[in-house]
């Protein structure tokens, strides 16, 4: 028997799913445009974000939810559905009333094309001195047929007298700067033609549309059912067609039910509309509305100015969690705490080496900030750099050798960074999970600073020769096997003579090429590290580290540490 496809609605082949058909656009001009400037912001948070909550923003929340779109730098904010609820109504006479609203912030109320919701919203608005009564009416045939029992007619009739309400409400009941916008809900499901039709008809029954104070008119992806392309075609297209162009903004608002909203709302901004509408972290209903973080980031990544200040994102997501008790994905773009992480050894070792070449940048690239894997600077956003690496069993050497120099200030030399990555690979495989810094650190101590063997260091007395300053005397207590024994040796230098004396005693053979010193810390907290490289007679590399306030006395600690390791099967390169 044959398996019916779950694409087909029935035995007639009629198609499940079809892509909408493609927008008569044969001179589209966006596909060649670039982003050059911010559109205008509208946050709809407090209200398309706070119906879809499981528990909604408490009068307190709202306000407080408020005072952080105003200190973002939004400049339009959806307050509620104030016809909706007495909560909602009771929210926007508070702002107003108790003086919350800035004197460049316009509050906006939502609003269906239906009188006794239209009387309710513009009492809602007495005394505002910047505010946009946004109404609303559903324009596709699909809820004109099904769902409101209409015909097109009889929706522009109802959008035509509705406008007309809220434009004599206004003239009667306002007194302040009283905007307008206008959404034909499922734009992009609607007839394109029959969409111009009804916001022409909208515009005209506002009356007041100049372009000091132009109508707005919101073309909403209410429902994602096209992609980017096309909804970038609509807009595109529905800019050219209408008439009164340079007296209306052309608002975006899309949702994400198809994961797209981000990449249609810039399409879109390059097809010409000026404002978008959105949530931050793209809450809302289903999967949400478009990420207005994710899309000002996105402009401020290009290097415009978007007008939206995320330069502490970690406390305006740490608020929004909290008010709405709404977890961010930890891998969210920008906000998510692995936005800025890499896990993969050659992505941290990509990472570790882009940073320290980053002041090449501009003479390279022709701009500040040009790092692999990482498309803007974290510190932009209020992120650190220590949380930038992370490390785990797959992660290599770089990322090991990144914690330890951006949380512990060691300069590890090139040739030891194979052989730690490689140590604490093993401890993360045994582990497996992630491990801390604090961990690296640790393995880093015990293996090469202070790792087991039967060489214990008790004192070196470095001193110069009466006559030859040159010639040092090396005075050397050590423990061997828990034996101490005392041994004196000359050298060119205070290494020299350590190693001579190490020699005396019969230790293992080796020799000294060349030796990498640092100073960890500042001023009289400083501390010296040297990390020593010993030759074998077979070619083998086997480091070791010391510290020691005294840079000669880190450095012969660094020997011991290293015949420690050698003597314990501590395999260098």
């Amino acid at each position: 028997m044959d398996t019916p496809s779950r694409t087909q609605a029935g035995p007639d082949g009629t198609p499940k799913y079809a892509l909408p058909p493609a927008i008569d656009l044969p001179n589209r001009q966006w596909p060649s445009k670039r982003h050059d400037h911010a559109p205008l912001w509208c946050s709809v948070d407090l209200r398309d974000g706070n119906q879809a909550l499981p528990n909604p923003l408490t009068p307190s929340q709202k306000l407080e939810y408020f005072r952080l779109l105003c200190d973002i730098g939004f400049k339009h904010i959806e307050v509620g559905f104030p016809s909706a609820s007495e909560d909602d109504f009771a929210s926007v006479r508070s702002l107003i009333e108790d003086n919350h609203i800035p004197g460049d912030v316009f509050i906006m109320s939502l609003v269906q094309c239906r009188p006794h919701l239209i009387e309710r919203t513009l009492e809602s608005l007495v005394d505002a001195k910047q505010g946009i009564i946004h109404a609303y009416a559903a324009t596709s045939d699909l809820h004109m047929q099904q769902v409101f029992r209409t015909d097109r007619k009889g929706a522009i009739d109802m959008v035509t007298q509705s406008v007309k309400q809220i434009r004599e409400g206004c003239d009667s009941m306002l007194d302040g700067d009283i905007r307008f916008e206008f959404s034909p809900e499922e734009f992009t499901d609607t007839d394109p033609e029959f969409a111009v039709e009804i916001c022409e008809a909208a515009f005209e029954a506002w009356g007041k549309g100049s372009v000091e104070k132009p109508v707005i008119l919101n073309l909403p992806a209410t429902v994602e059912r096209r992609l980017p392309n096309q909804y970038a075609d609509l807009i595109e297209w529905f800019c050219g067609k209408f008439s009164q162009r340079d007296k209306v903004l052309i608002s975006l608002h899309a949702h994400n039910d198809q994961g797209m909203a981000v990449a249609a709302t810039e399409l879109a901004l390059l097809a010409g509309a000026d404002r978008v509408e959105g949530t931050l972290f793209g809450h809302g209903e289903r999967t949400g509305n478009v990420d207005l973080v994710v899309v000002a980031s996105n402009l401020f990544s290009c290097g415009i100015d978007t007008g939206l200040d995320f330069s502490d994102l970690p406390k305006v997501a740490g608020t929004v969690e909290r008010l709405t008790g709404m977890p961010i994905y930890y891998r969210q773009p920008y906000a998510g705490r692995y936005a800025f992480t890499a896990f993969s050894g050659s992505h941290q070792d990509a990472i570790r080496k882009g940073i320290i070449k980053l002041n090449e940048a501009p003479d390279k690239f022709g701009v500040g900030w040009k790092v692999p894997y990482l498309h803007v600077d974290p510190d932009d956003l209020g992120r650190k750099f220590e949380r930038l690496i992370r490390i785990n069993s797959q992660s290599g050497k770089g990322g090991a050798v990144w914690v330890l120099e951006q949380d512990f200030g060691l300069e590890i030399p090139k040739d030891m960074h194979r052989e730690v990555g490689q140590i604490v690979q093993v401890f993360a495989d045994s582990a497996s999970r992630e491990i801390s810094s604090e961990e690296v650190h640790q393995l880093f101590n015990e293996h090469f600073l202070n790792p087991e063997g039967p060489y214990e260091l008790v004192g070196y007395w470095p001193r110069p020769d009466d006559a030859d300053p040159t010639l040092i005397h090396g005075e050397v207590k050590i423990r061997i096997q828990g034996v101490e024994q005392d041994i004196v040796a000359d050298g060119n230098g205070p290494i020299s003579a350590f190693v001579h004396a190490m020699r005396a005693i019969d230790a293992p053979e080796f020799a000294i090429d060349d030796y990498h010193e640092q100073a960890v810390g500042k001023g009289a907290e400083a501390t010296a590290m040297a990390f020593v490289p010993l030759r074998l007679p077979n070619g083998k590399v086997v480091y070791g580290a010391g510290a020691d306030t005294n840079i000669d006395q880190a450095a012969v600690r660094a020997i011991v540490a290293g015949l420690n390791r050698m003597t314990t099967n501590e395999n260098g390169k």
